[in-house]
C-alpha cells in the first residue's frame, strides 16, 4: 500500500519507495547471527500436492538467513510422512518435520493429558503450538516466524519483511503481524471486511471504548495468518485450537507485550491464497465455522477483560452489526468502482447473511458456556508440569526424522 498513515495504537511499518528485498536479506543475514530465525510452517499433507506449497519451497531454497525450518504436519499416514520428508529434503536449511499423527508425538500428547494439561484439538492451533515447543526445546533460535502453506502469490519479500522488525535488534519489537492488500480482479478478505471490522466497531458502540477493542481495530488485517515474535512470547502465550487462532494470539500479545513492542508490517503488494467456501448451511466448515470460532474467541477474551456481554447486548449487537456491514458493502462497492474491479453486491450480501448466522450460533454457544473449550496450555506451564518434556519432544522429532520404514516406492500427490 502506498500510504504512510499511522492509525490506531499499533505501529504500522509500510512499503514505501522502491523494492528493497536484497538489502533486507543482507541485513537479516547479519542480524541472524545475533537473533537466529526459525520459520514454522503448519501444513496438512494434502498441501504437498498443491502448487502453492511447491512454489513456497522453491522460494525458500534461495533464503539464506533462516536458522531452521520446522514443518508441523497434520493428517499424514506413515507413508505420507515419509513422502513429506522427501518433499522437504530439497530445502538447504536445517529442516525438521513434526509428524503430529505419529506414535511418538501422540504419546507425548497423551502424557500431557495425563497431567491434566489442555492440548486442544488437532488442527492449526495445536500444530503451531507443538512447533513452538520444539523451537523452544532446541534453544537455537531467538525469533519465530510463521506463515501458512497455501499462499499462491508467495515471494522472498513476504518473509523478509515479516522477520525484519523482530530480528533487527535496533527496532526493539517483540511481535510483528503481517498485513497486505487482498485484491485480484476483485476485493477478497470478506471475513475481515464484512464481518470482523464491522463487528468490532459495533461492539465499541455498545460497550463503549475498551483497550482490547481499540487494539484489535488498530490492525489493518487482524485475521492474517502471518506473524513473527521473539521466543519469549512462545513461552507465555496460550493458543486457541480452532479458527479463533489469530484473534486468540493477538489477545495474548495484548496481555503479555507492551504496545511499543508490537507492530504490523506491510509484507506484499498483493496476496492470494486458497479461498474458503462460505458453507452456508454447515457450521462445521468453511467461512461459517471461521465466523463462529472468531466470534466465540472475541467474546471470551472480552469477558476475561471484565466486559459484560449480556443476552440483551448480544442481541442488539447483531442488529448493530447488520447495519454496519451493509454500510461496509456500499463503501467497498464504491472502492471497487473507482478501481474498475469486479463487484458482486449479491455475493457480498450473502456473505453478510452467513456471518450474521454465525454470530447467532456463536452467541448461543457463548451464553451456554462462557468459558468454552480451554485454550492450549502455554509452554511455561507445560514445562513445570512435565520437567523433561523438551527432551522428550526433541527425541521424538529426531527419532521420526531418522526413521525410514521399507515399503513399495510411492509418488507424491499430484
Amino acid at each position: 500500500m502506498s500510504d504512510f498513515y499511522q492509525n490506531g495504537v499499533v505501529t504500522v511499518l509500510h512499503r514505501l519507495g522502491q523494492p528493497n528485498v536484497e538489502q533486507l536479506e543482507q541485513e537479516l543475514a547479519r542480524y541472524g547471527r545475533v537473533n537466529p530465525i526459525a520459520l514454522v510452517l503448519p501444513s496438512l499433507y494434502a498441501e504437498l500436492g498443491r502448487p502453492a506449497l511447491k512454489a513456497i519451497v522453491e522460494t525458500l531454497k534461495t533464503v539464506t538467513y533462516l536458522n531452521e525450518i520446522v514443518i508441523s504436519l497434520d493428517r499424514a499416514s506413515a507413508l505420507e510422512f515419509r513422502l513429506a520428508k522427501q518433499f522437504f529434503s530439497e530445502l538447504p536449511q536445517r529442516v525438521r518435520i513434526i509428524w503430529n499423527d505419529g506414535e511418538r508425538i501422540q504419546a507425548i500428547l497423551k502424557l500431557l493429558v495425563d497431567h491434566n494439561l489442555d492440548i486442544g484439538l488437532q488442527g492449526k492451533g495445536r500444530g503451531c503450538w507443538t512447533a513452538f515447543g520444539y523451537v523452544l526445546a532446541r534453544n537455537q533460535s531467538q525469533v519465530i516466524a510463521l506463515h501458512d502453506c497455501d499462499i499462491t502469490s508467495y515471494n522472498r519479500e513476504y518473509l523478509a519483511r515479516l522477520c525484519y522488525p523482530i530480528a533487527n535488534p535496533n527496532l526493539g519489537y517483540e511481535f510483528c503481524k503481517g498485513y497486505y492488500s487482498r485484491v485480484t480482479d476483485r476485493l477478497h478478505g470478506r471475513v475481515t471486511r464484512l464481518f470482523f471490522t464491522p463487528m468490532i466497531r459495533s461492539l465499541q458502540q455498545l460497550v463503549g471504548p475498551h483497550a482490547l477493542l481499540t487494539f484489535l481495530d488498530s490492525f489493518r488485517y487482524p485475521l492474517a495468518g502471518e506473524f513473527a515474535m521473539v521466543r519469549d512470547l512462545a513461552w507465555t502465550n496460550r493458543i486457541p485450537g480452532d479458527w479463533g487462532l489469530e484473534i486468540g494470539v493477538l489477545s495474548e500479545v495484548y496481555r503479555n507485550c507492551a504496545l511499543r513492542r508490537i507492530c504490523q508490517a506491510d509484507i506484499a503488494d498483493a496476496y492470494d491464497h486458497k479461498h474458503q467456501e462460505l458453507s452456508t448451511h454447515d457450521p462445521d466448515a468453511g467461512l461459517l465455522k471461521m465466523c463462529v470460532d472468531i466470534t466465540k474467541s472475541l467474546f471470551r477474551n472480552l469477558a476475561s477483560e471484565g466486559v459484560v456481554l449480556s443476552d440483551g447486548v448480544l442481541k442488539t449487537l447483531r442488529a448493530t452489526y447488520l447495519q454496519a456491514a451493509q454500510e461496509a458493502i456500499s463503501r467497498y462497492e464504491n472502492d471497487a468502482a473507482i478501481n474498475s474491479l469486479t463487484f458482486d453486491r449479491h455475493q457480498e450480501r450473502t456473505a453478510v447473511e452467513v456471518f450474521l448466522k454465525g454470530m447467532k450460533l456463536a452467541t448461543e454457544g457463548f451464553l451456554d458456556d462462557p468459558l468454552g473449550v480451554p485454550m492450549i496450555s502455554n509452554w511455561s506451564r507445560v514445562t513445570h508440569a512435565v520437567p523433561d518434556i523438551f527432551d522428550r519432544l526433541v527425541d521424538a522429532v529426531e527419532a521420526d526424522h531418522t526413521w525410514d520404514p521399507t515399503f513399495e516406492p510411492a509418488v507424491l500427490p499430484s
